[in-house]
């Protein structure tokens, strides 16, 4: 009996914990999460009631900026990549038809950018939450990072669109916060903690499972101790097991289909030429995801005979764009050198350069490479906090970190709301 309440003490306890670490617990957290949910709320309930483009029968793909909303609504997505995302988002499509009485029409659409609305909201939570709890750093740096986190071109265009990019980003910023706490206060990640989020994180896409591993080789003391060491593994072998399995299951075991699909998904997604290597790092992969760049339309069709225009980003057409994105990649690595005996520091930054290893040196999809921003954006303003906090005790070289940070602020938000009413246009002319 005894052993039966100290469970469910345990049980308890640890939900509670999992509440207050997901959710607000404090009044600047609440008021944080608030300002993301209705700010973003009031943009995709205005393009949800009034345009067509979060989700047509019609238009699989392709409708803005590469994103595949109704393909992503309606089966998950390809299983090579987004093995079992096909079951979160069945129960999300259930749900919208339910309150939509079973229709896919502006309620339906409504019912979807709430839920990318509430998914982007908290994940700018766990990004302030990380940057007042883990790196202490003073609220008012905390909101400003926040804020510039919160106008990237990635979370704006996230917080309407129903994709698997905004629910990665949701789990990708939660698993870094909690994470980061584990090892802060010097606990291991909990092998149930770890299974859970290498099948979620993993599930929607299959190459961020990877990720979930990075934080295990810095828990502390870990190579002191076979008993440790062992236990990591272990912790790793049940998340690779329970992951695998559910994948053959998902597939019915046929497990050449993975190899086959990986390969020709690889052909198709790197082998386009149009832009010089160079230009495509910057401008898409990490200028995009954060700077809107030109709009180009263009033709599309979805292969039965219904054309629709789409649109897709250009490369920077000003110097100043390249300007803004080499300043903020010099902050990000200047705060990786100096705090490069940090292990929260190089968790953050080996993520980050795992995705840069896909993209730019694999080159996978690195032509439409600012649609993957959910993979990563949240690394830069977490090391910018961490640059902000090796500096605390330096008065004048702190001033002039928050004033460029202050002025990228600027430029970012002036830039991308103009080029978001660029968008607008778009679809006033053709999706109204």
């Amino acid at each position: 009996m005894n052993f039966q309440r100290c469970q469910n003490s345990k049980f308890k306890t640890k939900f509670v914990d999992f509440i207050k670490l997901t959710f607000p617990s404090s009044g600047s957290e609440l008021l944080i999460f608030l300002f993301f949910l209705l700010s973003y709320g009031y943009l995709g309930t205005y393009i949800a009631l009034n345009y067509r483009i979060i989700f047509d029968d019609r238009i699989p793909w392709d409708a803005y900026f590469s994103f595949d909303n109704r393909s992503i609504v309606m089966t998950g997505g390809s299983f090579e990549r987004h093995p079992l995302s096909y079951y979160f988002f069945n129960w999300m499509r259930i749900i919208a038809l339910w309150v939509s009485d079973g229709k896919t029409d502006a309620i339906f659409r409504l019912v979807l950018a709430w839920f990318s609305n509430i998914a982007v909201s908290l994940s700018v939570l766990q990004v302030f939450k990380y940057l007042k709890n883990i790196i202490s750093l003073p609220l008012t740096m905390s909101i400003l990072l926040a804020l510039f986190f919160g106008l990237f071109s990635t979370t704006m265009i996230l917080s309407f669109t129903p994709e698997n990019f905004t629910y990665t980003l949701f789990l990708l910023t939660l698993y870094n916060h909690y994470s980061a706490k584990q090892l802060k206060n010097e606990k291991k990640i909990s092998v149930f903690a770890m299974a859970a989020s290498g099948i979620a994180i993993g599930g929607i896409t299959i190459t961020n499972i990877v990720k979930v591993f990075i934080p295990v080789p810095f828990e502390k003391g870990l190579y002191r101790s076979w008993k440790k060491l062992g236990n990591a593994t272990l912790r790793i072998a049940v998340t690779c097991i329970c992951f695998v399995l559910l994948y053959l299951n998902r597939i019915n075991f046929n497990y050449h289909n993975i190899f086959n699909k990986t390969s020709e998904q690889y052909e198709k997604f790197s082998n386009v030429h149009s832009t010089p290597l160079w230009d495509m790092v910057m401008s898409y992969f990490f200028g995009g995801n954060i700077l809107f760049s030109n709009f180009i339309i263009r033709d599309k069709h979805n292969m039965k005979g219904f054309e629709f225009k789409g649109l897709i980003m250009d490369v920077y057409s000003s110097w100043i764009p390249y300007i803004f994105i080499t300043a903020l990649l010099l902050l990000v690595f200047w705060s990786y050198f100096k705090n490069f005996g940090n292990r929260m520091v190089q968790v953050l930054m080996i993520s980050f350069l795992f995705d840069i290893s896909i993209h730019c040196f694999l080159k996978f999809g690195l032509h439409t490479g600012y649609i993957y921003g959910g993979h990563f954006v949240f690394v830069y303003p977490l090391l910018l906090g961490w640059l902000l906090y090796s500096y605390r005790k330096s008065p004048a070289c702190l001033s002039s970190f928050m004033l460029v940070i202050a002025l990228l602020l600027v430029y970012l938000a002036c830039n991308n709301i103009y080029r978001m009413s660029e968008f607008f246009w778009f679809l006033d002319l053709y999706y109204a």
